[in-house]
């Protein structure tokens, strides 16, 4: 473990104003942690920098009384700090791309994980602007914040897929929406809600519905399926689905139908619909739906493609319930195949779903900074971007 500059940090005896108390950067495994202890309220926002692959972190000025240059750790070569005409910025110079920091606040403490990643992942993360600030007071976290819905899949009486070694889909879903909110929620640029936060049966039109009622700016359901018996020893890792009025092939077809009976495993039925009614529907939906649909499921490809594996062609298109509200950009994860045991065995633990968590993460920002961007040159949502 290296201290960074903490005989400095604070004089004794010295009335002590907001700002940095103490400083670690420690190394463990792959990780790297950068720790700081605030006293007060010290406000904050982290950025990255492609070239050189830095990390910025902005203080107030005066906030940091440590040493101006610092050894590194791990995947970070030195910490500088230096004043701008907002405050002092701390530049953690890199050895390299990074994944997406995760990024802890609570208890006067901000703590910053880091590990390598991608070198396309950490451009995208450096075009996208800030990556997490730090919490604004309740009374200003309002309304005008996007919120984005997170759908852990099944629950209740519906277990969904269940590996062979019992592992059951409903408890990773859920496990993984947590911890994907609480990452969110740290970050500070979206509200999060939960379709459910517990073991509870949710229809499926009702998952759809709480998406559409609050106006959600995304809707992203999570799941973690089995594949159908005949491909069962070969589908593994994860992939992304958006609606389409055709499956784009037979997995996805069978995974659709397969998700589709959620509400009949819950205990209800849904209403036929003739197919020439669906086809109706699914052209009337916006297209600017559709494009953020898309873009939304481009950018969760290329996150998880950097964590996890993939499976084949991993963006798929079927006609998932969860995914036909005409008017909520929408995405299905399939985190992985109960069905195939590395799979299984890699749901299973704390540290992996933290991963595929921070990827989604990454890929929430993005499509919301890109949102942002059409907003502010008068765009419609979509239009004309990639």
């Amino acid at each position: 473990m290296l201290l960074l500059g903490a005989a400095g940090l604070l004089a004794s005896g010295a009335a002590r104003a907001a700002g940095v108390s103490r400083a670690t950067l420690t190394q463990e495994g792959h990780r790297t942690r950068l720790a700081l202890g605030l006293e007060g309220n010290v406000p904050w926002e982290l950025a990255a920098q492609a070239e050189p692959p830095a990390l910025l972190l902005d203080l107030p000025r005066g906030a940091w009384r440590g040493a101006t240059a610092l050894a590194g750790a791990g995947c970070v070569t030195s910490l500088r700090v230096s004043n701008t005409r907002h405050g002092t910025r701390l530049t953690l110079l890199l050895t390299g791309p990074i994944a997406t920091p995760r990024v802890q606040s609570r208890d006067n403490l901000l703590m910053l994980d880091l590990r390598p990643g991608g070198g396309p992942a950490f451009a995208r993360m450096a075009a996208a602007g800030r990556l997490a600030h730090s919490p604004e007071p309740a009374r200003r976290q309002t309304a005008s914040l996007p919120l984005v819905i997170l759908d852990p899949g099944h629950g209740g009486r519906d277990p969904g897929a269940i590996g062979a070694h019992g592992t059951h889909e409903k408890r990773i879903t859920l496990a993984v929406a947590h911890e994907l909110k609480r990452q969110l929620e740290a970050a500070g640029l979206c509200r999060v809600g939960l379709t459910r936060s517990r073991d509870v049966f949710i229809p499926l039109a009702q998952r759809v519905e709480v998406a559409r009622r609050h106006q959600a700016a995304l809707f992203l359901s999570i799941h973690a399926d089995s594949a159908p018996p005949e491909s069962a020893r070969l589908a593994r890792g994860a992939s992304v689905y958006t609606l389409g009025e055709t499956a784009s092939d037979a997995l996805a077809a069978a995974l659709a139908k397969q998700e589709n009976l959620a509400d009949k495993a819950g205990g209800l039925r849904l209403p036929s619909v003739p197919p020439e009614v669906l086809s109706i529907l699914f052209s009337l939906m916006r297209q600017e739906t559709r494009a953020g649909s898309e873009r939304l499921a481009r950018l969760v490809v290329a996150a998880l493609d950097d964590e996890t594996a993939m499976l084949p062609h991993s963006h798929r298109r079927a006609g998932f319930v969860v995914l036909k509200a005409p008017d909520v950009p929408a995405a299905l994860v399939e985190l992985g195949f109960l069905s195939h045991p590395q799979d299984e065995e890699a749901l299973g633990k704390p540290a992996h779903r933290a991963r595929l968590a921070a990827a989604l993460v990454q890929a929430v920002h993005g499509y919301l900074a890109r949102q942002q961007q059409a907003s502010l040159v008068g765009a419609a949502p979509g239009a004309g971007l990639p």
